[in-house]
Order: C-alpha cells, then structure tokens, then sequence
C-alpha cells in the first residue's frame, strides 16, 4: 500500500553545475542544502510508504514523522526567505526578471506543507487512523517532495548559474556568509549537523574547506561554527538532531518540553544564599540599556523636528531599526520560553504577562523605517509622526518591563537554580541570528558601568553544562571587547546606518514615490505603500576588532516575517483561481485576444482536476481506466502543443520587449521537468494496463491496487505543479502584455498558438474546450477565436466538420465601397454595376454592416450576444466517432444542396453575352466610382470581361448533369498506377477508389484527373459525394472503406480527408517516416507534409501554411487567394509549390525561376526580389566609365524609388537612376 518510489534522480538531467566545487564557487552551499532537503524528503517518504504497506502505522511513527517534518518545514521556510532576502536579491541587481518566479514558488511550497501537518493532526486526533487518511497523508507528502525538488532543480538549472557567473567567488563568499548570520543560532547549530549527516565523505571536506574561506577571519567564531558542523557533542543516535530548534520556536507548552531540553532545576526551601548576583539578574541591565536608548531617540527627533535640521536624522533611524529588531527577538524569547516557565512555576495559573510589545506596533514602526521620504515638509510631518509611533510604543514597552522586572524574573530568581538561569539566557541568545547577536552584545557592553561588566563577565565564563565551551568563550570575547570603550556610540550608529542603508535599497525601489506629497497625505500614504510590501532585506554591520574588520550581517526581515507569521506574512502572489465566479472571464467581442490564452487555461485546470479525481477511483474501481487513458492522452497533447507554443511564440514576444527580458526563462524550464510527470505518469498507466489484461490471481489484484496509490500519488504532484504553474504566468506573465502590445499585435501572436495545432487535435480540442465553460464563455470564447482567423477559412471548416450547429453570425463593419473581397463570386461583382431594367442594382452592403454567415455550435443570434445553453459533453463522446465512422452518417445530401442553389444562377441573371454599349458603361461606372482604389478597380474589371466564361463555367456541369443523368456512368472500371496493372490509382495517386464527379456524371481516379481531361469546367470537390470502389466497381457514399460485403471493409487509403475527399494508400497523415498529408482548418484543404506544429504553422493574416522557419515574415491579408502574376494560377489551391517574395507577394517557384532570368523587381509592386548590392556595385562601376554628353553633364532628373518608396534627384541618364538613400536602382523617373 501507498508504496510510491520517490523520483530517482536519473529521472531529472543533470544541471550545468554538477561537479563544480564549493571552494571554487561558494554560493553552491546552497546546492548541497539542496542534496540534503532531497535525501531528508526521500527518506521521510520511504518511512511513511513502509508502514503503510506493512501496516503498523502506530502512534510513535506519527509523532517521528512529525518531529522530522516540523524541522524539515522550519529549515525550508529559513531557507527560502534567506535565499528571497540574500542571493535572489543580489542576483537581481546583476540580470533583471528572474528572480520573481522562485519567489511565488516558495509561497506556495509554504502552503502545502501546512496541508500536511492538517493531515497528521487529522491522524493524531484519532485512536486508530484509517488506511485512507495516512494514504492521504503519504500523498501530500509526495506532492511537497515533488514540488520542493521541481523547484530546486529549476534554481539549480538557472539561478545558480547566473549567480556563478555575474558574482565574484569572493562576493559568493559574503552572500552565504550573510545567510548564515541572518538564522537564528539554535537553527544553525541543526540545520548544519543535519546537512553534513547527507552528504559524502569527500562532500563534508569540500563544506568545511568552503566554511573557512566564507567565515571572517576570527579563530574563536570559526570555532565556533566548526563545532556545529562536526556536532562534537552528537549521540549515537541521529534523532539529537530534529530535537531542540523547532520545540523552542514553537514554544513550551509543559514541563516535559522542558526536561526534554534541560532538566528543570527548582531551588530547594533551604538552600544558602549567597552575595553573587544571580545571572538572571542581568536582565535589569539589558532593561536598562533598552529605556535608555529609546528615551535618547525621542529626545533627538524632537530636537531634529524643532531644528529644521535633519541631517543627523538617518544615524537615528538606523540605530532605532536596530532597536527594533533586537525588541522583536526579545520579545519571541519571553514568549517561548519565559513565560511558559512562569505558568509551570506558578502551577499552570495563567500568566498575567501578554507579549512585550504588540504585532500591530511593530507593523506601525516598521512601516515608518523604511519608508522613503522626500522634502523637508515631508520630512517634518514623517519626523512628527515617528515620534508618536514611537512614544506609544515605548508606553507600553515601560509598562510591560516593569511587570517583567517585578513578577516574572523575580519568581524564576527565587525558584530556578543558578544553572537553570543560565539556560534560560543561553536559550534567549540562541534565539538570535549570529549577525545580530554580535551587534546586540556590542551595544549592551558599551552600556554597562564596571561593576555590571564584571558581574555579567563573571556569569558567562565556560562551564555552563548546557552551553559549548567555544561558544561560550565567543561571548566572554564580544562582552570583554565591548566593555574596553573601543566602540564609540557615534562609530556604532555609523555602522548601522552602513548597515540599514544595505538592507533598505531594495524597499526603496519598491516604495519610491514618483512626486513629493503633502502632509495631509503623507500618513495614508505610509499605510497604503508599505502594506503592499514590507520585505526586510538582510543586511551586514562592521565591527573594528583586534585591529581588523569583521562583517557580521543582522537579523533580517525572514524572522519578522515567521515570527510573526500573520503581520508580516507576504501577500500571496499567486492570482486567484479562474474557478471563482467574480473572475472576468465573460468576454464579448471587444475582448483582448490575449484572453483567449485564459480559456484553454480554464480548460486545463478543470481537466486536472477531473483526472485527479479519475485517479482517486481507480483503487477501488478499475471500470475508471478507460477514461482515465482518454482524459491523460488528450490533457498530454493539449498541454504540450500549448507549452510549446508559448515557448516558441507568446515568451519571445513577451521578452522583445527590451525591459522584460529573462521574465519567462523560468516558464521554459518548467515545460521541460513537467514532461517527466507525464511520462511518469504514462509509465505506470502501462504497467496497470499489462496488469489488468492478464488480472486474475489476489497478487495481481493486490499489485494493480498498489500501482493505482502509486498514480494517483504522481496525479497528485502532477495536478500541483502544473496548477500553481499556470496561476503564476496569469499572475506575472500574461498581464504583461497589456499595455505593452496592441490588439493587433495581441491577435498575431496568439493566432500563430493556434495555427501550430492541426485539425485532428482541434476536433478533440474544441468539445473539450467548450465543455468547461459556461455558455457565456463559450460565446466570447469562439468569438474571440473567429476574430483571430477572420481572415482564414477556419469558419468553413468548423462548419463542416461540426455538424448540427445552428447559425451564428460574426458582425464586421466594413469601410467605403461594400465591394466583395477577390474571394467573392466575380458575377457578384458584375452585377453591381450592370443595369436592370434601366436602372444600377444598388449594392445591398452600402454604408451598412456586413455579416459574415458561420456555423459554431450552440450559438443563437438576436439583439443581443445570447448562447443557448446545451449539454456539449456530448461532443466529447463523439469526436472519435465522427472522425472514423463517417461512412453511414456524412452530411453529403447537404452537399448536394449547397452545389445546386450555387449553380441556380439564369441567364437573366448574369447574361452569357454584354452589348459593347452595355460594357462600355459597365467600365464607366467602374471608372467613376469613387470608393474603389486602382487594385478594386482592375479586379472589377477584369471581372466583367471574364463573366461570359465565368458563367460557362458554372452552368456547363448542370446542363451535362441533366444530360447524362439516365444514361450509363463512364469510367466505371479500374484504373491503375503502373503497366503491369498491380496498383490502383492514377499518376496523381495511389489510392483503391474513383470519385464521381457530379458536374459530368463520370467516375474519374482524383479531382486533378478530372481537371486535366476537361477544359472547360472544374469539379466542386465539396459537391462530390459518391464514390466506386476499385475492387468490386460498387458505387457507393464516399467513405474511408467499402461498403459492400465482398470487399470486407477494404480500405480506400491509408490517408482518407471527408471535407476534401481526398484519397492517399501511400501517404499517412500526421506520422510517417516519409511523406505526410494534413489538414489544414484553417485553409480547410489538404496539405504535403507532417502537419501544423511539427513543421508548418499556419499565418492568419497570410491565410496560408508557412514553414516553421518562416515564422517571421512580412504579413499581407490573404496573400494566397490571388493569381500567380505569371501564369495567373489561383495560389490558393495549386498544386505546385509557390515561394514568397520578400515584398510579401507570392509566386510559383517555376515560374519565379523563369521570370528572374529577365526581371528583379516584383510584377505586382516593383519592389526588387532580393538583395541586390553585388548587381548594384556593377551599375556602379559601368557608370563610373561613361562619359555623359557635355548638354547633359550637370543635369538632374526627379525619380521615385521602388524599394525605399522615396522621391528624389539623380544624374541625368538614359536608363539607370540611383536612389540618394538606399542606393538602389530599382527606381522610375516622375
């Protein structure tokens, strides 16, 4: 049971860095923190999975598990804020944009450990836990697992790096070092035993090399942190390890916490007395110095205020955030470990004690020392309000001092033992970063007269039991060289200042004002700014010992933000779930096509959602598996093709934008690791699959059972990681490119995502898609869609592929003449300006809006944008069906229908023959109507001199239809590719089917067989709708195979399209090693090669297949739906391959081949071909050598260039001008 192996590491590739060496870059300290989280998780799961297999899940194991996950969690959270506060920051400030993902990802780790801990309290609460709740607890302890290595691998793939490369060893040096001195010293002195315990004979040498060079130069502080590592006083047993750090910073809640970290030690009734003062005594002094520096502080900004003078204003604040922090750690202390004693000295009676000063204070200090003022206005009314922030702090503080000093260390006095004291302030200074302390002794030294030194000296000599000799010697050092005088007040307000000044750089780019406020203002502007943000970066003070200087960085804002958790907590940046019903998701057509991004998802989402819960049910019901195999396969495909599009699409874009670069690195990377939870996932889907064909025997059963734990374990981290991946790009990513793109640019940039996905999967795609919005959403969702391809013929093809829609009508107004594009009818276009009756048919779109017809299911169309909601799970069901099994159910009798009312066009109508007379003014109005430019102009025109073959065209294959409608069809009899007649098929085609064309009634091999052998009309393969299979001359409806018994489903092609009844046995669709047909839904036709994504994309706006390679290219409306300018062949749907030229303008490769032999310019623009220079050059040079006439010489000719499109002179010449800009001789004279 439960029995889920944790992710190898061969299942993750090896980082850049792997085998760099900590002496030669020391930030990988990190790094092997790393090695040591992943082991630690590792074994915490394998602990976990083998009780639940064996079943013996007792109450000790949950209380180890809980020790070791309460340290594991404590550990993490210092980690994360250190590296958000130290490394992170620093790497900022070398390559911008990469550093705000990991943030968001530490956040949401945070969250699921606390998911955890719910589960164990769940277990802990009962006698007996059942097996489904500790496999629940084995499931979020896999997730974390997963996520917390996805995340490692990630910084280790690209921060470290950076920070490897734009940082000095020596820089790296002091960044570990100031991680270091920023955690509490009771967490360092486990946090690094605990790493060691992980690592490698030759891995604990490299760390204590490394410790040597990151530690300053200080023999008894590298003592010091040299003992941590190698835990001298270490039992047998490793579990010393998760003891002490997290139960204090948790607090003590009885006296067995206690005994468990010192034997509690009472004062016997008789014991003697003595003249020494008590160690805890001590505390008076430190009381002492606190009043006294904060009654200092108040007195010298009143003094600043009245003076107007506030440059000694910033050696105040940075000596009051040092004060500050020092009341935050004290204050912890009290609270953990004080007064927790005092309830168990006073019997359990509540303590009237609360804590020294409130959170709410400390919000507001915080608030007002870092904030970042401008003017003198503005800093008097700052000044003023700090004194009174200040003032009422210090009220309370005085007040709750006194109680402290009264009650609660004059009852530990009298009743601990002078040991017992001496652990208690041990455990205080524990509690500080090794930064801070060093600060705080140095200033509280500074304060004491000789007696109190010497009593304070007295009581911290080595021999405390609970205490290291080394440590205790570092203090006796620090206090001793504080009471020498050597600090003065003004050199240590100078280093904190140094210090803070460090430690604020980074709030003072968030919480710069842009204009200088007023004092009415300044107030509501302090709440409002640092609210947002109140990070307190980490930071270093000098201090002068011995002659030479140490850096020992200070607390840092990763305390405030655990102790306390809720005030200081940092917002969540993950942006809330699309789930939620106030979300903005119902868009109308004005919305941005961005947007669109948001639906698929919405789609996703939901999609793992629903697989989560497959995966759930599969343990006691295996009836599950089907769907579970449907849903994962198209969740893979979707997600990947979506991956992979905003890899090579949406991030570029995003990152072209000069100040956004590197945001999305991060994303990228995440696309890659989270192929590993697919194939992880894939994988064990096999082996149930194996499994459940030969199921029978309880082993079977009892492994199948184990297997589905084990899915739905890497469903879980899979749903996890992809979630919180897709919340962060709607958070920090796609907002970006609001007001940085335009919607036109918004609309090319999501319109190449959707063309890299083909048809097959957009059948899929769409019900799926559909199925998890609501009907409002449906409706902004394919309107958005079809806005995007408005230029293509995605509306067709989804017509004709999705059957049963009813209409839906997609509004585009359009600008001057109502005149039909060049796709539109060409007798259309004649009729408008032919006369009826004597009179000019008037144009029906005129000055009114046009409304294009589309078929998109469940949409209705009325005075308002209105979808009628439909159970569309039903596509979902079906989409397969209708993709294989069209034989029976092929909308052709529609076919039909659309063809006849097509070919229902009279003489009267578009008449065969135009009296010269009636042309003549026909081309008059043309010239004359004004709302047409020269190309519209030409297009019509051409149009009415074409309308008597045009009209030829189109009724010649009625009038055949009719004629040879009773008699026998011909060609009813195979055809063959080769002579030796092996092979069905045609020179075109190796297929085992004719077509019957219903415009001649003849069964023809391909459309293109037809096409060669007459001439005076083209088949509407759209109208086709029957067939004849070649093996046994049936006709029949068209379809994949033959209908009749004989033939036994013999199939017609191995590559089979229903919308452009298209045959291939040769050719396979989406994968062959050699050639490849696809679909296009976007110029609704068949295409050679291995289809959309994988090496063609399909262009919007070009309205055509492009190569990958061509992604960047010069976009022209529709640029296919035009005539090759040589032979005049429609583009669109030729046959032979055409090239763009780099005007934007196509033609046949054959024929640009020819046509360059004589030409360089474009025929359609004039713009040259291609690069021209080396032809240029030889102009130049046969120029140089003419001589120019002497009536000639000097003379200047006005000339527009083709390729720059601007006017200017050029020397006078019979043939070549040069253009003054570009050089180019492509050019006409004006």
């Amino acid at each position: 049971m439960g029995g889920g192996e944790y992710e190898k590491e061969e299942d993750w590739t090896a980082p850049s860095i792997a085998g760099a060496k900590l002496i030669n870059a020391p930030i990988l300290f990190f790094v092997v923190t790393h090695k040591a989280f992943r082991a630690e998780l590792a074994s915490i799961h394998h602990v976990a999975a083998e009780a639940a297999e064996s079943g013996d899940v007792r109450r000790e194991l949950l209380v180890d598990l809980a020790r070791r996950l309460e340290f594991l969690k404590l550990v993490s959270n210092y980690h994360s804020v250190a590296e958000d506060e130290v490394i992170f920051l620093a790497l900022d400030a070398k390559v911008k944009n990469v550093v705000p993902t990991y943030s968001l990802e530490h956040s949401s780790i945070e969250v699921n450990f606390n998911c955890i801990f719910d589960h164990l309290d769940g277990l802990m609460k009962k006698d007996e836990g059942t097996p489904e709740m500790f496999q629940a607890l084995i499931s979020s302890i896999s997730t974390v697992q997963a996520m917390i290595c996805h995340h490692m691998h990630k910084e280790e793939e690209q921060v470290f790096p950076l920070l490897m490369e734009k940082i000095t060893a020596e820089e790296q040096s002091q960044l570990v070092w100031q991680y270091m001195c920023s955690v509490p010293i009771m967490i360092l002195e486990e946090f690094l035993p605990w790493m060691i315990l992980h690592l490698t004979s030759d891995e604990k040498l490299d760390v204590l090399n490394c410790i040597t060079l990151i530690i300053p130069k200080e023999r008894l502080l590298q003592e010091v942190v040299i003992s941590w590592i190698q835990h001298e006083d270490r039992s047998s047993s490793d579990a010393d390890i998760y003891g002490k750090g997290y139960r204090l910073l948790n607090g003590l809640s009885s006296s067995k916490d206690i005994h468990k970290l010192f034997p509690l030690q009472l004062k016997e009734p008789s014991s003697v007395q003595t003249n020494d003062v008590e160690p805890i005594k001590g505390i008076y002094f430190w009381h002492a110095s606190l009043r006294r520096d904060l009654y200092q502080i108040i007195e010298e900004l009143y003094q600043i205020r009245s003076s107007n003078s506030f440059s000694s204003l910033p050696p105040v604040i940075a000596q009051l955030k040092f004060i500050a922090d020092v009341l935050v750690f004290y204050s912890n202390s009290l609270d953990k470990i004080f007064n927790p004693l005092l309830n168990l000295l006073s019997k359990n009676n509540p303590s009237p004690f609360g804590p020294l000063i409130d959170e709410c204070h400390i919000k507001g200090l915080q608030r007002f020392l870092f904030y970042e003022h401008q003017g003198s206005a503005q800093l008097r009314s700052f000044v003023e309000m700090l004194c009174q922030e200040l003032e009422s702090l210090v009220s309370g503080l005085r007040k709750n001092l006194m109680l402290l000093e009264t009650e609660v260390f004059v009852s530990i006095s009298e009743s601990c033992t002078r040991e017992m004291q001496l652990w208690l302030l041990y455990t205080f200074l524990h509690m500080m970063p090794l930064g801070l302390l060093r600060c705080t002794v140095t200033w509280f030294s500074a304060h004491l007269t000789e007696n109190q030194s010497n009593s304070v000296l007295k009581n911290m000599k080595p021999g405390c039991p609970s205490v290291s000799n080394s440590f205790s010697s570092i203090l006796y050092e620090w206090v001793r060289a504080g009471c020498s005088g050597k600090m003065s007040i003004d050199r240590f307000r100078q280093n904190l200042e140094e210090m803070f000044n460090g430690r604020s750089f980074y709030l003072a780019k968030q919480n710069r004002q842009e204009t200088v406020l007023s004092d009415q203002v300044l107030e509501s502007d302090l709440v409002t700014k640092t609210n947002k943000s109140l990070a307190i970066p980490s930071s270093s003070v000098s201090t002068t010992t011995d002659g030479h200087d140490s850096t020992y960085p200070s607390a840092s804002g990763m305390n405030l933000h655990l102790f306390f958790s809720q005030m200081f907590k940092k917002t969540s940046s993950l942006q809330k779930n699309l789930a939620e019903p106030d979300h903005a998701t119902s868009l109308s057509l004005e919305s941005r096509p961005m947007d669109l991004i948001f639906y698929i998802h919405r789609g996703l989402l939901k999609d793992l959602d629903y697989l989560l819960s497959l995966s759930a049910k599969l343990g006691a019901n295996l009836g599950f598996l089907s769907d579970f195999k449907k849903c994962f396969k198209l969740l893979r495909i979707i997600y990947q093709i979506h991956s992979t599009s905003e890899d090579e699409i949406a991030f570029p874009a995003l990152e072209s934008k000069g100040a956004l670069q590197n945001i999305s690195s991060s994303y990228c990377i995440d696309h890659k690791l989270e192929n590993i939870y697919f194939s992880k996932t894939s994988k064990i889907l096999e082996e149930i699959c194996e499994l459940h064909d030969h199921e029978g025997s309880i082993e079977t059963r009892l492994q199948l059972y184990k297997l589905c734990l084990k899915l739905h374990e890497t469903c879980m981290s899979m749903h996890k990681v992809l979630s919180d991946h897709i919340h962060r790009e709607e958070f920090e990513i796609f907002p970006l490119f609001i007001g940085r793109f335009s919607t036109e640019e918004e609309e090319k940039i999501v319109g190449h995502m959707l063309g890299r996905t083909g048809a097959e999967i957009l059948q899929d795609m769409i019900p799926w898609l559909m199925a998890y919005l609501t009907s409002a959403e449906q409706h902004a969702m394919m309107s958005l869609w079809l806005r995007i391809a408005r230029y293509t013929k995605f509306d067709e093809w989804l017509r004709e592929w999705w059957e049963g829609t009813t209409e839906y009508y997609l509004p585009t107004v359009e600008e001057g003449s109502q005149l039909p594009s060049s796709a539109a009818d060409p007798l259309e276009v004649v009729s408008m300006y032919l006369l009826k009756d004597g009179a000019l048919i008037q144009r029906a779109g005129d000055d009114k809006v046009r409304r294009k017809e589309f078929s998109v299911n469940d949409f209705t169309t009325g005075g308002q944008d209105v979808c009628q909601s439909q159970d569309l799970s039903k596509y979902q069901s079906e989409v397969d069906k209708k993709r294989y099994n069209e034989v029976n159910d092929i909308g052709y009798d529609e076919a039909e229908l659309q063809s006849k009312e097509h070919q229902k066009l009279s003489h009267q109508e578009h008449p065969l023959s135009i009296s010269e007379e009636e042309l003549e003014a026909a081309i008059g109005r043309v010239s004359r109507d004004s709302n047409l430019d020269s190309e519209e102009k030409s297009r019509v025109l051409q149009s009415l001199l074409m309308s008597p073959w045009i009209m030829t065209q189109k009724t010649f294959p009625q009038e055949a239809s009719e004629e040879d409608h009773d008699e026998e069809i011909p060609g009813q009899c195979p055809s063959y590719r080769d002579h030796l007649k092996l092979t069905f098929g045609c020179k075109h085609y190796k297929r085992n089917c004719k077509l019957l064309a219903p415009c001649c009634n003849k069964l023809f091999t391909c459309i293109r067989c037809h096409d060669d052998l007459t001439t005076n009309h083209s088949v509407d393969r759209k109208a086709i709708t029957k067939m004849m299979c070649m093996k046994c001359l049936v006709i029949q409806p068209i379809g994949p195979k033959c209908m009749s018994e004989s033939c036994s489903g013999f199939s017609m092609g191995k590559y089979y399209c229903r919308i452009c009844k298209l045959f291939d046995d040769e050719r396979i669709g989406f994968k062959n090693l050699e050639k490849h047909i696809y679909h296009c839904p976007y110029c609704n036709l068949c295409r050679v090669g291995k289809g959309l994504g994988i090496d063609y994309f399909h262009c919007m706006k070009c309205n055509a297949c492009m190569s990958t390679s061509l992604y960047v290219h010069v976009c022209r409306e529709k640029c296919l739906e035009d005539n090759c300018p040589i032979c005049h062949e429609y583009i669109f749907t030729s046959n032979s391959p055409f090239k763009q030229l780099p005007c934007g303008h196509f033609m046949h490769s054959s024929c640009f081949r020819d046509y360059t032999c004589s030409s360089y310019i474009c025929p359609i623009c004039s713009k040259s071909l291609g690069d021209m220079q080396v032809y240029f050059g030889m102009l130049d040079a046969l120029l140089a050598e003419e001589k120019t006439p002497e009536e000639y010489a000097g003379q200047v000719q006005v000339i527009l260039c083709n390729d720059c499109e601007k006017r200017g002179n050029a020397s006078f010449h019979w043939l070549y001008h040069k253009c003054p800009y570009c050089g180019s001789y492509n050019t006409r004279l004006l």
